[in-house]
C-alpha cells in the first residue's frame, strides 16, 4: 500500500472520528491543535486506525503521534 493511500484512508478515519469531511484535513494539521481532538477522540482514533488498517498498534507510542502525517508514518510502519 503506497503512503497516499495510506493517507486517505487516515483522513477518512479521522473525518469520521471527528465529524469532519477528510477532504478538508491537511496532511500537516496536528490532530489536537488544528483539528480539535480531545483525549477520548485520540484513544478513539488509536482503536479506528487499527481497525482500519488490521493492525495492532503500540498504544503509548501512538497517542504520541502529533500530526496527519505522523500517523500515516507510524501506521505504514505497521504495514507490510
Amino acid at each position: 500500500m503506497d503512503r497516499q493511500e495510506i493517507a486517505g484512508r487516515v483522513k477518512k478515519v479521522i473525518g469520521r472520528v471527528l465529524k469532519m469531511d477528510p477532504a478538508v484535513i491537511g496532511d500537516d494539521d496536528n490532530l489536537i491543535f488544528d483539528l480539535g481532538a480531545d483525549s477520548m477522540q485520540s484513544v478513539q482514533l488509536v482503536a479506528s486506525f487499527e481497525q482500519e488498517f488490521d493492525i495492532e498498534m503500540a498504544e503509548d507510542k501512538a497517542l504520541q503521534v502529533q500530526s496527519v502525517s505522523g500517523a500515516v508514518d507510524f501506521i505504514a510502519g505497521y504495514l507490510p
